[in-house]
């Protein structure tokens, strides 16, 4: 079973900057794309930014529009690694952050496809 291990977070000055990384293991198995959500209390989780393999660079990432141009994405697909880098925090950003990740397992029956999120670290914004 494919787990992921989140790190980063905590609590952080409006305009201010976070990293958070992740890491997946587990067994045998192949990424198809990973990245994070977040969930605000009394919202819905909702993604922030994800990297998926294939097609043309500009497809592959995706960012929520109240991120772009201040949050990074990036993957290192040879340790399985994703890391969101946060710039110019405001107080909405405010909210669990998980990290996801799809792809297939290597099973003795076959490739099986998987699709894990993190245990959530917390963000906080505030002067």
């Amino acid at each position: 079973q494919v787990q992921l291990a989140e790190s980063g977070g905590g609590l952080v000055q409006p305009g201010g900057s976070l990293r958070l990384s992740c890491a997946a293991s587990g067994g045998l198995f192949s990424v198809t794309a990973m990245g994070w959500h977040r969930q605000a209390p009394g919202k819905q989780r909702e993604l922030v930014a994800g990297i998926a393999n294939g097609g043309p660079v500009d497809s592959r990432i995706a960012y929520a529009d109240s991120v772009k141009g201040r949050f990074l994405v990036s993957r290192d697909n040879a340790k399985n690694t994703v890391d969101l880098q946060m710039n110019d925090l405001r107080p909405e950003d405010t909210a669990v952050y998980y990290c996801y990740a799809e792809g297939y397992e290597v099973t003795p029956e076959g490739p099986r496809k998987f699709d894990s999120t993190g245990q959530g670290t917390q963000v906080t914004v505030s002067a």
